[in-house]
């Protein structure tokens, strides 16, 4: 290289390294195993007529992808770089399927939260209906008493003017629907009538 040291190639070949020489740029002689295994594998002459063929802005490149070849096939001398690559190919093949099987099984948890929740909101609806038609029934039960009290004090009070025993019971007791507590006055005409029975 115009008398300094020659490159790596120029060493390792025992020639005289020119100032054009193609390897000098990419084989510098502080790294010769660089070159020496890339010779080793493709030759230096077939390394020559590659960069030769390219574009100056493009031979670095070339260079790095020949010297991983290089370094693939020494180390699997039947596939190189190929071996690597199939490797590499099944490795992302297998995180693929891991990384479906873990989406299906995030998608049947959400699914059977769901399922929970719609569950719970079911059962706690019907407890709510069950516990509504509960009271109205209750209420109708005090309706039925009440009118029931009341048809028997009309029947058996007789005419003339509300001074039966009907009228005496309504004004005593009041009205068997009125409010909440119309049970309890229910019960106290019930007992009233008792006692008038023992002495009629």
């Amino acid at each position: 290289m115009g008398g300094g040291s020659p490159c790596a190639s120029c060493k390792l070949l025992r020639r005289r390294c020119t100032k054009d020489c193609i390897f000098a740029p990419f084989f510098p002689a502080d790294d010769p195993h660089k070159f020496a295994i890339v010779h080793k594998v493709f030759g230096a002459s077939n390394v020559s007529k590659m960069l030769q063929e390219l574009p100056a802005q493009q031979r670095g490149d070339a260079v790095s992808s020949l010297v991983y070849e290089a370094n693939a096939r020494m180390r699997d001398p039947v596939y190189g770089c190929v071996g690597a690559i199939s490797f590499l190919q099944n490795q992302v093949s297998q995180l693929q399927m891991q990384l479906a099987v873990a989406q299906a099984e995030i998608l049947c948890i959400q699914m059977q939260h769901r399922d929970g929740a719609a569950h719970q909101l079911t059962a706690a609806a019907a407890g709510a209906d069950h516990q509504l038609l509960d009271h109205h029934h209750q209420q109708q039960m005090v309706v039925d008493a009440a009118d029931a009290a009341a048809s028997f004090l009309m029947q058996n009070g007789g005419g003339g003017g509300g001074g039966g025993p009907a009228a005496q019971l309504m004004s005593s007791y009041g009205s068997p629907v009125a409010g909440g507590g119309g049970v309890v006055h229910y019960a106290a005409a019930q007992e009233h009538l008792k006692r008038e029975s023992l002495w009629t």
